[in-house]
């Protein structure tokens, strides 16, 4: 998700994703920079975080006047992060430990396997709305998503690689249109990096595939 060093800290990469996702902005004020520090000892990976970031901005994204930045704040993105957040330690929580076998027990999936899990899912549901779809998604399920991700950053690369693929599935008009719709939304500045003008641009365009197809949250 970003071209900062390796050693980049965690609350690098969340200022870093969070500007670029809200296109506009070269630093944090003083409360979200608090926000960040509280994330950061929770110890999730950057990935849960950025998920609860770009699910704030997505909502807020067809609402945004022409010119202005999709978020005004970190601040804006907590609930949807502490519920990423959440979510998370649900399904990491005794992910250690091995319970008594029994008969009727089932291993409880991972992050990664409940996401991977719902994204085919949505992607099924998407198939048998849109007939025209199903060769593609079919392909999908047999490519992209052959396979569960072990880490979240990958996790995230397989979802935005479906959704590019899908989009590139419909007549030319309509994804014409879709582009149009990405573009029109949002702000941009200048003096953003190449890089967090490529991630800005992309987040816009995932946005306006799920919304075209009123993609369920994944």
């Amino acid at each position: 998700m970003s071209l900062l060093p390796e050693s980049a800290s965690f609350e690098e990469l969340v200022q870093d994703y969070f500007l670029a996702v809200r296109g506009a902005g070269l630093m944090l004020s003083a409360l979200d920079t608090q926000l960040l520090t509280e994330w950061a000892r929770e110890g999730v990976p950057f990935e849960v975080v950025a998920r609860g970031i770009s699910r704030s901005a997505e909502k807020a994204l067809w609402d945004a006047r022409p010119g202005e930045p999709v978020l005004r704040n970190l601040r804006a993105c907590r609930r949807q992060v502490d519920a990423e957040i959440k979510k998370y330690r649900a399904l990491t929580a005794g992910a250690g430990t091995e319970p008594e076998p029994t008969p009727r027990r089932r291993k409880a999936l991972t992050w990664e396997q409940t996401r991977h899990a719902r994204l085919c899912q949505v992607l099924e549901d998407l198939a048998g709305r849109e007939v025209g779809l199903a060769a593609r998604v079919t392909w999908l399920r047999g490519t992209v998503l052959a396979h569960v991700p072990d880490e979240p950053a990958r996790l995230d690369a397989q979802e935005a690689l479906s959704f590019m693929a899908l989009l590139r599935a419909l007549p030319f008009d309509q994804r014409q249109q879709v582009w149009r719709e990405a573009r029109a939304v949002g702000a941009e500045q200048q003096v953003m990096s190449t890089h967090a003008r490529r991630l800005s641009r992309r987040f816009r365009v995932v946005a306006a595939v799920r919304r075209r197809f009123g993609m369920k949250e994944v």
